[in-house]
């Protein structure tokens, strides 16, 4: 891909993943004797036009000194917060703006996303002079559910209504924004008591626009137990490719 741009990349890494039921946070987890965190960094700094992968860790963050990440030239350590958005603001606030007028945001815990779809998001959000988020069409039929009060207890609920799907997307990482509009935006958000569940969120309390770019469904979010092995399996497949 073609470009004289070199990019950032910010990682929230600040979280511990209490839906993985393990003993560290998930991001400190293996796959193929490498930590998910390191897998996720070493893709990104693989990729030609990223030049520099900003680490936002939990101050009590005990395992990242102990990693093969802590002393390598091109990762930044920040300290994160206590929400997502406060680690990416952490992030942004260590970007030099003019050296890096882009900066992309992608989750800790997606290790498997390609560089074929860093380069679409890259090209489409260059070429349209704006952001943009990597996603996938919702394939599934939706359903909204309702709690009630005598089946609460576990993951289950009742349907309110079928949500039509057409239009709908799975939102993924990276987002790739202007540094300045994504800070400005993100400040603005938490100034007005704004939820802000992602970077797109934020852009669009802002009212400004942002691309969906049509990604792989192997760039999956490690979330649950199970999803290691699915992780696993695609990387794997990746690197036999």
């Amino acid at each position: 891909m073609e470009s004289t741009l070199k990019f950032i990349a910010i990682v929230p890494a600040a979280g511990v993943g209490k839906r993985m039921q393990a003993n560290c946070p998930k991001q400190y987890l293996s796959i193929n004797n490498e930590t998910i965190l390191s897998h996720t960094v070493m893709r990104l700094l693989s990729h030609p036009l990223i030049s520099k992968v900003i680490i936002a860790l939990g101050t009590d963050d005990q395992y990242f000194a102990e990693s093969q990440l802590a002393h390598h030239k091109d990762i930044i350590r920040v300290n994160g917060g206590t929400e997502r958005v406060n680690s990416v603001l952490s992030g942004l606030h260590a970007v030099d703006k003019k050296k890096y007028p882009w900066v992309l945001v992608h989750d800790a815990a997606r290790p498997c996303v390609s560089h074929a779809d860093i380069d679409k998001l890259i090209h489409q959000c260059l070429m349209n002079d704006h952001g943009g988020i990597l996603a996938t069409p919702v394939r599934d039929t939706m359903k909204r559910g309702i709690y009630a009060e005598d089946i609460a207890k576990g993951d289950i609920s009742t349907i309110e209504c079928t949500v039509e799907r057409e239009q709908l997307w799975h939102a993924l990482t990276p987002q790739l924004y202007k540094t300045d509009e994504l800070t400005t935006a993100i400040e603005q958000a938490l100034t007005n008591g704004l939820k802000i569940t992602d970077e797109a969120s934020a852009i669009e309390q802002a009212n400004l626009p942002s691309l969906l770019v049509s990604a792989s469904s192997e760039n999956i979010k490690i979330t649950h137990p199970n999803d290691l092995a699915l992780a696993e399996f695609y990387l794997n497949k990746q690197a036999n490719s």
